[in-house]
């Protein structure tokens, strides 16, 4: 069987996550990605899935981004 190094190939897993920011949807990435690197090793991309935001008295409260991480698996 060949190494998985040597043939070029990995494997990947992709994890859905939600994250919030009272500032933007771009700082609702940045957060997600920060907790998600903290927690899962070879992050290396992520699409964003789905955008909400929450309103209050008229005005947008936060920002909300549900995202798809994709970090690849170890040997």
């Amino acid at each position: 069987m060949a190494d998985s190094k040597s043939s070029g190939s990995s494997v990947a897993k992709v994890s859905e996550i939600s994250a919030r920011s009272s500032k933007s949807f771009e700082d609702a990435i940045q957060v997600g990605i920060a907790r998600a690197a903290k927690t899962l090793r070879n992050v290396n991309s992520a699409w964003v899935k789905e955008q909400r935001v929450e309103i209050k008295d008229g005005k947008i409260a936060s920002y909300q981004v549900n995202m798809m991480v994709t970090f690849t698996l170890e040997d």
